[in-house]
């Protein structure tokens, strides 16, 4: 039995001192995943552990099945109410600034790696997507709050930005294929488009209405949740298969699926939560430490200087202009958009997206393998282990309900009934009227609600002369609390 005993107590242990390491690591802010992505570079051929892996298929095929259990519990922990302030600004992330993104940091690929305009632009859009691993995990352990307008955008723009990078990456590929045959792939390219985000997107919704039909009819047989949280993790699974098979995007179809099951069916994915983030822990280990583990550090020593210069570009430049590009339409603060920009996280998905290449066979896939990794500790060391340092130094966490002075500091000394007459409000105060007349008859919530030009969330704030009003509480999407502070 050594042959299932050894390679046994290899894994379990090198799962179990990776988590006990991440744990103690979290507290000093150091990514849980860089952890086990280390790991598995300690135990690759250039490490400690001495083992040679280079089975590209077997690690695309975890590396996909893990991505979308972690995508499913990403969705079925998105409540619809975050739409109401996060779709669109993350939907033009997730597509227009996906793209802008890839085609920033293909410059960088041209000028400091060397690459041709083709190949460079491939590996921008395997770079191009934040990813929803590191986004969700990062953000949950993070020990700060965001507020609902910021928070809402990186999960959703996390969650459904994948298939932008995949589309693109393929479409990449097909194009350089193209010229070494002489061939043209644009039709191809196109009908791919409408295919992975139409099949995607079909598949996803029907799935999730269907389950969300059956899941409650199940419940009071499996009390604990454990084998209906099985059951939701299969038909997850099978939705991202059945995607692909025709011809969509799996990682669409299986983040839809998960958001459509947990709003129609809330009741009863509640007690699955426990269960499938056991599950999303487990891919996200076993994807990391394999990922770990195909690469060899020896080789990266001729890619550092390109590849830290192509992380130095996206983190620095692509992502921050992709985002002040996206958001401008939308009503974000400056610290708030600094600190979208700022959380581009990029994970297991560009590593996963750099074995396409190789696996097609595309030159200087290696190349481009080993610059998205260097790109992937970049990412995770440098943004990774500041995102609460950035949210409270950009002003954009709230605060703790026992913080006391943080509270004040943020809803203000006093608190108004959002009722009360705007006008009524500037008279008791001394404050200049609203300079549309017609504004003064509105109740003060429908007059900040109206300032604000957009879906209000906790925190936002509206001046009037030496008057800052703040939204402290909502209800329904409307404002039910309002803090006032006096400037002296």
């Amino acid at each position: 039995m050594d042959f299932v005993n050894l390679p046994l107590l290899a894994v379990s242990g090198m799962v179990f001192a990776s988590v006990l390491v991440g744990l103690f690591s979290a507290r000093i802010g150091f990514s849980f995943l860089l952890v086990f992505l280390l790991a598995g570079v300690l135990a690759g051929e250039d490490g400690p552990g001495g083992f040679r892996f280079d089975d590209y298929q077997l690690s695309f095929w975890v590396g996909n099945l893990a991505l979308a259990v972690i995508l499913l519990d990403g969705g079925l922990r998105t409540a619809f109410a975050t739409f109401r302030t996060g779709l669109r600004p993350a939907s033009l992330l997730a597509s227009v600034g996906v793209v802008v993104c890839a085609a920033i940091t293909a410059v960088a690929g041209v000028l400091f790696v060397g690459l041709d305009w083709p190949t460079a632009f491939l590996l921008g859009a395997i770079v191009g997507s934040t990813d929803a691993a590191a986004v969700f995990a990062l953000l949950t352990r993070s020990g700060v709050t965001l507020n609902e307008r910021v928070a809402a955008t990186l999960e959703i723009e996390s969650g459904v930005n994948d298939p932008m990078a995949v589309y693109l990456t393929l479409a990449c590929i097909a194009v350089i294929g193209a010229q070494a045959s002489q061939g043209s792939p644009w039709a191809t390219v196109a009908w791919s488009f409408l295919q992975q985000f139409g099949w995607g997107a079909l598949v996803g919704v029907a799935g999730g209405l269907a389950m969300a039909l059956l899941l409650p009819r199940l419940v009071s047989r499996d009390a604990g949740g454990g084998v209906l949280a099985l059951l939701v993790g299969a038909g997850g699974l099978s939705i991202f298969a059945l995607a692909g098979l025709l011809g969509g995007s799996g990682f669409l179809a299986v983040y839809l699926f998960g958001l459509i099951l947990a709003n129609r069916a809330a009741s009863a994915v509640a007690p699955l939560l426990v269960v499938m983030d056991g599950y999303a822990w487990l891919a996200q280990a076993g994807m990391f430490l394999l990922l770990g583990l195909l690469v060899t550090p020896s080789t990266l020593l001729d890619y550092t200087v390109p590849g830290l210069a192509v992380a130095a570009t996206l983190i620095l430049v692509a992502r921050p202009a992709a985002v002040w590009l996206c958001l401008w339409p939308f009503r974000f603060s400056r610290r708030e958009t600094w600190y979208i920009a700022w959380v581009g996280l990029r994970g297991a998905v560009p590593i996963v997206l750099a074995l396409f290449p190789l696996m097609a066979g595309t030159p200087q896939a290696p190349e481009l393998f080993n610059i998205a990794f260097l790109v992937v500790v970049t990412s995770l060391l440098l943004q990774g282990s500041t995102i609460g340092w950035m949210a409270h130094r950009l002003g954009v966490a709230m605060p703790e309900s026992s913080d006391e002075p943080g509270h004040r500091a943020v809803f203000r000394d006093f608190e108004l009934a959002p009722g009360t007459p705007i006008s009524a409000v500037c008279d008791f105060y001394g404050l200049p009227a609203p300079d549309d007349s017609a504004d003064a008859e509105l109740e003060l919530g429908h007059w900040m609600a109206k300032q604000l030009r957009g879906p209000p969330v906790a925190g936002d704030t509206v001046v009037l002369g030496p008057a800052t009003f703040v939204v402290r509480e909502l209800q329904d999407g409307r404002i039910s609390r309002v803090g006032l502070g006096l400037m002296s």
